[in-house]
């Protein structure tokens, strides 16, 4: 394409944040349309705040570090290397798509260095930078998995076949790495102006243009994300063959494709949010831009009817989304599993950048909402505090089965929160020529300009532990303008939009706002405090978002939280965790729903938290049949996002207030008092002999273990009991995700029990049954003994698992 060097740095002068704010358009193309409000840049926002400023640092200083060495290590920054001719060998790591996380690497490290300039950081951006240009083919294209596959004539990843975009509206993720290319190399060019990632990105897109559209290959990516990209170049070039393109991926997609990549129907017809949660979102984000840039009332029509679909329906409380694991995304409405919940960190990421842009269209805080809730839930509970350890799933409940990992096969998450942390500056504030809004609550100071006037802007507050917040106004010179601010719907008895969740009682919440010492009657617009007024120097502002825990009760079309309650302050839920409770055991629990929780605030626990405290009590099962429940205990309730950094255990954000949906201490059985150990060890080991019962084979409600992707050879697990034992019956529930799952029943089992130091088969009184959805029982003449094994023999072809072994 001709490179329009000035219209470049004309259009460089207003870029905005690149993962989720689209960017300012130069004057050429603001007849095409643009969004009623638009973003403030993350670079005019200093950031002083107390909560995240560290979170910030560590971002910088541990996880970015960890980012890059794992991609050295796994092979990542290699493969660039192998495809550039600068070394030899095959493709070095797991997918296809391995290459989108350097770029997002990138894109982080790039938002990172205007928060904390680091020379050596910059440097290894340019080297990294390099080794991609190399790795680029001369036409644009760029693929390391396909080009070295080429080179060395030998077959890429079956995702991508033997040519290219052979599987494009699969598996094959070329576009979906060019699409956070795109990205990151916005995002570089905007921190650092230089032009060294741009202009291999331009190269790339100008090869797709060439390659895609009506007329030339009419077909779509699997994974969305190249949407966003493209439309971001656009902004960044103000070449709108870009955004034309991103339009054209977006409206040939569909019908008659996958449910899950949200090609079964046209985008603009669909009306519910389905299918892979990641993918949902950065498309349903590219939706929205594409209304805004195009004015296109069918693009905004179906945004929201998936924006309602959602958090209506779809979005646990904790703002995750994602009920499924088997397709990484949503289940049916009011289907929220608490213990299965799949809540990818990457899905939380992608609703954050939808509901941005969708309040960039209506102004409406509804959105704010929603992001706020997900931003202080299950975004940050995705990275530990040390910042070295990572969530890729993020469950409401756990029985110790959890835990953070250094890093994944597939490492989408680790490198898309690292990118998300240090762009958060540029999420606190939005204007339109005469209004400016106040979005988010964190301490910073801000220079924009309202109304042809520079403006500085700044927040002092203690957000989230308290609602204190004060905000200093000062023009250049005497202004009008209207100030904005959000009135979160926490504040005003709505937990979300919607009544998938609501508050137990409501309260007076009236938002008194203060202006230079006096009252000030404001008005409400969509959410917001509105004060219009000539603004001048020294004006201040001040309020109270009063912090109290409250009870929040779910839909009762939510099956799983039915009589039960969890607990938000402020924007954030709470959480009982193991570490907090004598015996260790917190699923156990029943509490009062109409308690009074007290707050308390432990600078030492937890890099520094507010606990929510009150009383609870044990239920257990008794042998009759019946429960117990013990005396009033002590109950603390720490804030979600922090849970699992003092080891893995159990944890729930739902409780019980009666007996319906209590989940008593079993009584002990032979099996649940013994050692387990496997064939193969795993932390779900403890859901064999946890008494958590399943409803069929494939029910996901409880942990269950399985020896994926081992098949065709003999495994097993053992019971070591506590004492010896005298047994004469064994039952076994299988796990089996068939028809597309990788477990299926087993070929064939048996028992066997110790005796001294060998193992002897049990005298089975029939034969060894093997079916699916039940039990299978086998009785065995009495044995006397200290330990029992069952084998296992995995069937041709496929894996096995188990949900559940009991001993009589």
């Amino acid at each position: 394409m001709k490179k329009n060097l000035s219209g470049i740095l004309f259009a460089r002068v207003f870029l905005l944040i690149s993962i989720s704010l689209p960017y300012l358009s130069n004057a050429q193309n603001k007849a095409d349309g643009n969004y009623p409000i638009e973003p403030v840049s993350f670079t005019s926002v200093t950031l002083n705040d107390h909560f995240w400023k560290p979170k910030i640092k560590i971002n910088h200083d541990v996880t970015i570090p960890i980012a890059i060495e794992q991609s050295e290590i796994s092979g990542r920054i290699k493969n660039f290397e192998i495809a550039g001719g600068q070394a030899t060998g095959d493709f070095c790591s797991q997918y296809p798509f391995d290459d989108s996380d350097i770029y997002k690497i990138i894109e982080a490290a790039s938002y990172s260095l205007q928060t904390n300039p680091d020379k050596n950081l910059d440097h290894k951006l340019d080297s990294l930078i390099a080794k991609i240009a190399i790795a680029q083919e001369k036409d644009g294209y760029i693929c390391t998995n396909l080009t070295i596959a080429q080179k060395n004539h030998t077959e890429a990843h079956p995702w991508i076949g033997s040519e290219r975009w052979e599987h494009v509206n699969e598996l094959s993720h070329e576009l979906y790495n060019l699409g956070h290319m795109f990205e990151a190399a916005a995002a570089h060019y905007e921190a650092t102006g230089k032009r060294n990632f741009l202009d291999i990105a331009i190269k790339a897109a100008d090869m797709l243009d060439a390659t895609f559209g009506w007329g030339k290959l009419e077909n779509y990516p699997g994974h969305q994300v190249v949407e966003m990209g493209l439309v971001q170049l656009y902004r960044v070039t103000g070449e709108k063959r870009y955004l034309n393109l991103a339009k054209f991926f977006l409206d040939v997609r569909g019908p008659g494709g996958e449910e899950y990549c949200q090609a079964h129907k046209k985008v603009i017809n669909q009306t519910e949010a389905v299918g892979h949660a990641v993918r949902a979102t950065y498309m349903y984000a590219a939706m929205a831009d594409i209304a805004a840039l195009y004015n296109d009332d069918s693009y905004l029509k179906a945004s929201h009817a998936i924006w309602e679909d959602m958090v209506h329906k779809k979005t646990y409380v904790t703002g995750g989304i994602g009920a499924s694991g088997g397709n990484e995304g949503f289940a049916n409405p009011y289907e929220l599993p608490n213990m299965a919940a799949y809540c990818e960190t990457c899905a939380s990421i992608g609703e954050v950048f939808w509901n941005y842009r969708m309040f960039l269209f209506d102004g409406n805080s509804k959105y704010y909402d929603v992001l706020e809730r997900t931003l202080y839930n299950a975004l940050i509970s995705g990275v530990n505090l040390e910042g070295n350890r990572f969530f890729y799933p993020n469950p409401l409940e756990s029985i110790g089965q959890h835990s953070r990992s250094k890093w994944f096969g597939c490492a989408c998450c680790p490198p898309n929160i690292a990118r998300l942390l240090p762009s958060l500056p540029g999420y606190i504030y939005a204007k339109t020529d005469k209004s400016l809004f106040v979005n988010l609550f964190m301490e910073n100071t801000a220079q924009l300009e309202v109304n042809n006037t520079n403006v500085t802007i700044s927040q002092h507050t203690e957000y989230p532990w308290n609602g204190k917040i004060t905000i200093d106004v000062s023009p250049e010179k005497v202004k009008a303008f209207d100030l904005k601010i959000r009135i979160p719907g926490w504040s005003q008895n709505e937990a979300i939009p919607g009544d998938l969740y609501t508050f137990d009682t409501k309260t007076n919440n009236k938002i008194d706002i203060i202006l230079n010492g006096k009252p000030y009657a404001y008005k409400m617009d969509k959410g917001y405090a509105v004060i219009s007024k000539k603004w001048k120097k020294g004006d201040v502002i001040s309020f109270d978002l009063t912090m109290t825990p409250k009870t929040v009760l779910a839909n009762e079309k939510v099956k799983d939280d039915r009589n039960k309650m969890a607990v938000q302050y402020g924007p954030m839920m709470y959480i009982a965790e193991w570490p907090d409770m004598d015996g260790g055991k917190v699923l156990n629990l029943i509490v009062n729903k109409d308690q009074k929780f007290e707050v308390k605030k432990e600078a030492k626990l937890l890099g520094g938290v507010n606990t929510i405290n009150g009383s609870t009590r044990i239920v257990k099962a008794t042998t009759d049949g019946g429960f117990s429940y013990s005396k009033e205990l002590p109950l603390k309730l720490i804030p979600y996002y922090s849970w699992n950094n003092r080891g893995a255990g159990e944890m729930t954000v739902w409780m019980p207030y009666n007996e319906n949906s209590i989940r008593p201490l079993p009584a002990p059985s032979i099996a649940s008092n013994s050692k387990v150990s496997a064939s193969t060890s795993s932390k779900s080991l403890i859901a064999i002999n946890d008494q958590l019962l399943p409803k069929d084979a494939i029910d996901h409600t409880w942990p269950y273990y399985h020896w994926w992707p081992k098949n065709d050879c003999w495994e097993w697990i053992q019971y070591d009991f506590e004492k010896e034992e005298t047994v004469s019956s064994s039952k076994v529930y299988w796990y089996d995700d068939s028809p597309f799952g990788g477990c299926r029943v087993p070929t064939q089992w048996e028992i066997l029990y110790k005796d001294g130091e060998n193992w002897i088969p049990v005298k089975a009184k029939g034969e060894y049954k093997v079916t699916k959805d039940q039990w299978d029982t086998i009785e065995f003449e009495p044995v006397k003994t200290t330990a029992l094994k069952l084998r296992i023999k995995l069937p041709k072809e496929f894996s096995t698992g188990i949900h559940e072994w009991i001993v009589e």
